[in-house]
C-alpha cells in the first residue's frame, strides 16, 4: 500500500492555544479521503501543515513519500490546494489569472482548463473583483484541477447551494479518482462526504477521533425503522430486543430505532402479518455527533 499523505505524531500549537494534537494520519494513494470537523476542529492546520505554510511544533508529515518540510518546492509541483480562504488577484480577469498561474507550472493542456470553465460555468472575461463568491470559488476550482495533480488537497472545496457547481465537483472528483489520483478534502459537508469519499477521519478539538470507511461509520449510527402491520402487535415483542430502543406503538405501527443489525426487528416482525416495512436510512450527521459527542477513542 502506497500513500499519498503520512501524519506521525503531528502536533501544532499555536502559543499557548492548541492546533492540533498528536496526530497519525494515513491518506491511501488513489483514494477520496474526507476530513471533517466543525470549524476550529484543526483540519485547517493539517493541511497547512502538509504544505509546509506553517511548521509543526512536533512530529513529521510526508505527502507522496516526500517531507512536508525539505521538499515543499517538489511537492507543490504535483499537488492541486484549494484554500478554505481563498485570495485572488483583483484586478486581473479570471482567463488571465489562470493563465499566470500555468505559467508558473510550466503550462498546461489549457484546452482541458477551457473545459473545466465550460463546465462550472466560469466566465473568463470578468475581472476577478466583480465576481461574486461562488464564482471565485469556481475560479479557485479550476486552478486546483487544471494541471491534473497527483493528489488534490480540498478545503472546504464547496461553497453555497449551487446544485449544479456541487455536481460537476462530484463528477471531477470522481474523474481524479478513476485516474488513480487521490483527493484529500475537509469539509463540514457530511452528504457530500457520503457522495464522494472511500474512508473519512472525524478530528475533535485537535485530536483524531476516528478514522473507518464511510460503509463502516454509517453501520455505527442509528437506523429508524418503521413497520406497518395488519393488526396490532404486542409492544413486548419488540421492547426487550439487542440494539432496539426508543419503540413506539400506534395502532398496527411500530416504529423504533436500531443501532447495528436490523436481524432481531426483522425476526420479531415475521411473526406477524407485516404490510410495510420502511427503514430511515443513518446520516453522516447522525454518524458524527454520535463520535463528536461521545468519548470514542480513535480508530484505525
Amino acid at each position: 500500500m502506497t500513500l499519498a499523505l503520512e501524519a506521525r505524531g503531528l502536533t501544532k500549537h499555536y502559543g499557548k492555544a492548541r492546533g492540533i494534537e498528536a496526530m497519525d494520519l494515513q491518506v491511501r494513494s488513489g483514494e477520496v479521503f474526507g476530513f471533517l470537523g466543525p470549524n476550529g476542529a484543526g483540519k485547517t492546520t493539517t493541511i497547512r501543515l502538509a504544505l509546509n505554510l506553517i511548521r509543526p511544533t512536533r512530529g513529521a508529515i510526508q505527502v507522496l513519500g516526500l517531507d512536508a518540510r525539505r521538499d515543499a518546492v517538489q511537492i507543490h509541483r504535483r499537488v492541486g490546494y484549494l484554500p478554505g480562504e481563498l485570495a485572488l488577484y483583483d484586478t486581473l480577469t479570471g482567463g488571465e489569472l489562470l493563465r499566470y498561474l500555468a505559467n508558473l507550472r510550466g503550462g498546461v493542456a489549457w484546452p482541458y482548463v477551457e473545459n473545466l470553465a465550460e463546465r462550472l460555468g466560469c466566465s473568463f472575461t470578468q475581472r476577478i473583483a466583480t465576481l461574486s463568491t461562488g464564482n471565485k470559488h469556481k475560479v479557485g476550482l479550476i486552478q486546483a484541477f487544471m494541471h491534473r495533480p497527483e493528489l488534490l488537497i480540498l478545503d472546504e472545496p464547496t461553497v453555497g447551494p449551487d446544485p449544479l457547481m456541487q455536481q460537476v465537483f462530484h463528477q471531477l472528483v470522481d474523474e481524479a479518482k478513476a485516474d488513480g489520483r487521490t483527493v484529500f478534502l475537509s469539509s463540514h459537508n457530511l452528504a457530500e462526504v457520503e457522495r464522494i469519499c472511500d474512508r473519512m477521519g472525524i478530528i475533535r478539538e485537535g485530536r483524531l477521533v476516528a478514522v473507518e470507511r464511510v460503509e463502516a461509520l454509517k453501520a455505527r449510527a442509528l437506523r429508524h425503522l418503521e413497520i406497518h402491520f395488519a393488526s396490532p402487535v404486542p409492544s413486548e415483542a419488540f421492547t426487550n430486543l439487542p440494539g432496539v430502543r426508543d419503540v413506539q406503538m400506534q395502532d398496527a405501527v411500530v416504529r423504533c430505532a436500531v443501532t447495528g443489525s436490523v436481524d432481531a426487528v426483522i425476526k420479531a416482525a415475521a411473526r406477524f402479518e407485516v404490510v410495510d416495512i420502511v427503514s430511515h436510512e443513518p446520516n453522516l450527521e447522525e454518524v458524527f455527533l454520535a463520535y463528536y459527542s461521545g468519548d470514542a477513542g480513535h480508530v484505525a
